[in-house]
């Protein structure tokens, strides 16, 4: 299934026994697999992987961004996650921005300071490491490949050289200037030329040997305050100093004997699952066949009805209530699949979409997943001095309607994009559920519909992961300006599908191609086993073969951890 599509990979999945790890560029999953040989775990080295793309992928990442983890224990089958993003300024209120003229209809430029957020990232990689790390490395040890990395210098991939100049360039219209760290004279680096960033490499020192407060306090913090201020935000000092993550509880589903486990929100996790629970409800998605018609249709309703879910009630538990028990239960989905009708669409979000996910297994069967954020490209693309990242605007995405679950005020976390996920097996509770893969699909709202779809792919479709990642995308997207959703098309989706969905009173576009592809999300996968191929190993006997797929719309790679280590 799926070797005939028009657009692939060719790439097969990596197949191995001692752990792997899978990222969206060749040197940090290098760098991942390092930290694995050195005696780290999962945790260890997806801090180690999320540092090392902070240096090679800054318009997608970086310690000025946000994080979320999610970590299974291949001792006790417990699975347990970390929130890492930030809140607003205190002073962050909507007075404030109506005081300055702004308004729901009128909001500050995206990438105004305003729109700046407490970084939660670096807190977030210091909690993985001391709650899931192996503690036979130290923090330092586990940001050393980065720090390297920086120091040293990198040829620029493809297409983070792309997504670079297309941000920077973004910037500029905005009226913005990109500063200087994150430049080679004054431009964005080109594909294969070598790019340094010492300022990024001492920054990452400096965390290692002085942990979380050697960035919320200091030189590091002053930094950031004092740029931010410059620009007319009002984050302060005593933000920074305030910040810590979230250790939190993973929500999940069921479907077709597999457990699909999302963080809590602020994140859109819950967004996937209701996806999911609202697609259980039509058995027939298999024999109507991938990317047909019927299947595409019935996958667009579903993400309609999941996101506008979403978007009313998803916002920072710690100032609204979230009816999460409600909405995860199967009978609600019942009740919201029955809106769909087969032959018709039923009548009836400022998007960012760069981010890094990747995911790593270790020998003793514990995985990482995880995924880091700076929102919009270098999001606010405000430069703290001499520190080598850029601040992301996660702010951007609060709304100005006072009675929006999501309405901005001080110390608020926004409605968030980025979500890991790991499956497992829908274990009783007297058992611990068995790993069966780490997985994401990297792209603002296309994040729970490329978790789904490729979910799907290998579930109902019997495909690899690798195959799962290159099977063409539907991307299901809220255009504001007309109140309209669109249905996009990934090139390889036929003609005749697109022209089904349009008589059924879809808008539909097909077929994207190119560098536009990028709007599907990038991947990653690592299952235990082969369980998704129908004539796979007995379920009693499961596999430790660790199979990955790597996203063919990214620089991607995964590498295996060839020796074993004891």
């Amino acid at each position: 299934m799926g070797t005939d599509l028009t657009f692939s990979s060719r790439r097969s999945p990596v197949v191995c026994l001692h752990g792997c790890a899978a990222s969206s560029q060749p040197l940090s999953s290098r760098i991942g697999v390092d930290v694995l040989k050195r005696g780290g775990n999962a945790a260890d080295a997806a801090v180690a992987i999320a540092a090392a793309l902070a240096v090679t992928e800054p318009s997608s990442t970086g310690p000025g961004g946000d994080a979320f983890c999610l970590f299974y224990n291949g001792n006790t089958g417990e699975i347990r996650g970390i929130n890492g993003s930030g809140r607003s300024a205190r002073a962050q209120t909507l007075d404030i921005l109506e005081g300055r003229g702004y308004t729901a209809e009128t909001p500050p430029s995206v990438f105004d300071a305003l729109n700046v957020t407490v970084p939660g990232a670096p807190a977030c990689w210091c909690d993985t490491v001391q709650l899931f790390g192996s503690h036979k490395l130290s923090l330092l040890e586990v940001l050393s490949g980065a720090v390297e990395l920086a120091e040293e210098g990198f040829p620029v991939a493809e297409v983070a050289a792309h997504q670079w100049a297309s941000w920077v360039t973004a910037l500029r219209d905005a009226g913005k200037e990109l500063g200087g760290d994150l430049l080679i004279d004054g431009h964005a680096p080109k594909c294969g030329q070598v790019f340094k960033n010492p300022a990024l490499a001492r920054t990452l020192k400096e965390l290692g040997e002085g942990g979380k407060p050697a960035f919320y306090q200091g030189r590091v913090a002053q930094a950031i305050v004092d740029v931010i201020n410059q620009n007319g935000g009002v984050l302060t000092l005593d933000d920074l100093s305030s910040h810590d993550s979230e250790v939190v509880t993973p929500i999940s589903t069921e479907y077709k004997g597999v457990r699909l486990w999302e963080l809590p929100p602020n994140g859109q996790g819950l967004a996937a699952l209701l996806l999911l629970n609202i697609l259980e409800n039509f058995p027939q998605l298999q024999a109507a066949g991938h990317n047909s018609p019927d299947y595409i249709h019935v996958l667009v309703e579903a993400v309609r009805l999941a996101l506008t879910d979403a978007l009313r009630y998803l916002g920072d538990p710690h100032h609204v209530t979230i009816p999460l028990d409600t909405l995860l239960d199967k009978s609600y989905s019942h009740q919201r699949a029955g809106h769909i009708s087969m032959d018709r669409l039923e009548p009836g979000l400022m998007t960012g979409s760069d981010t890094v996910y990747f995911c790593v297994i270790d020998s003793q069967g514990n995985a990482c997943s995880f995924v880091n954020s700076t929102y919009m490209g270098f999001g606010s693309g405000l430069v703290p001095k001499d520190c080598g990242f850029s601040l992301q605007n996660r702010g951007a995405s609060f709304s100005l309607h006072h009675d929006n679950v999501n309405c901005v005020a001080g110390g608020k976390r926004p409605y968030h994009t980025i979500i890991p996920a790991l499956l497992t097996d829908s274990a009783t509770k007297s058992q611990k559920p068995q790993l069966l893969a780490a997985l994401g699909v990297m792209g603002a709202f296309m994040q729970p519909q490329g978790h789904i779809q490729v979910l799907l792919n290998m579930v109902e479709f019997g495909m690899n992961p690798q195959q799962a990642l290159d099977a063409p995308r539907v991307y299901v997207q809220y255009d504001n300006k007309t109140d309209q959703w669109l249905v996009n098309l990934e090139e390889g989706v036929d003609q005749e599908v697109a022209e089904d969905l349009r008589r059924r009173g879809h808008i539909v576009n097909w077929p994207i191609t190119g560098h536009k592809r990028s709007q599907f999300g990038r991947g990653q996968i690592i299952t235990v086993g082969d369980w998704w191929n129908p004539s796979a190993t007995q379920p009693n006997h499961p596999s430790r073969v660790l199979w990955a797929g790597s996203d063919p719309r990214g620089d991607g790679c995964h590498f295996s951890k060839r020796n074993s280590h004891k």
